[in-house]
């Protein structure tokens, strides 16, 4: 497990105390972070950790995607932006640039 934090970018989690991390409990925490944050390698990293299929479903939890990565994930998964749990909170709280 800890395999897995040595060999993600470390920046991705200055917000972190990396000893506290655990990518099994931790796991849409990680996967928001490179997803949004990460380079090439890091994504090379949880796929290889993860693998698509739980990646897609943390995806789909995550309470916030920018809508770049949004769009991202959905087109790479061929999910529905509907399906993800961002896409609906973004519906429900528009902000004032988008009603």
């Amino acid at each position: 497990m800890d395999d897995l934090k040595s060999r993600l970018s470390q920046w991705l989690f200055w917000d972190i105390d990396l000893s506290e991390l655990n990518p099994e409990k931790h796991a849409g925490q990680i996967i928001e972070k490179v997803l949004t944050r990460g380079d090439i390698t890091d994504w090379h990293e949880i796929r290889e950790y993860y693998g698509l299929k739980r990646i897609a479903a943390e995806a789909k939890q995550l309470r916030y995607l920018d809508e770049i990565t949004l769009n991202f994930v959905s087109q790479l998964f061929n999910i529905p932006k509907e399906e993800f749990r961002c896409y609906n909170m973004m519906q429900s709280h528009p902000g004032p640039w988008k009603s």
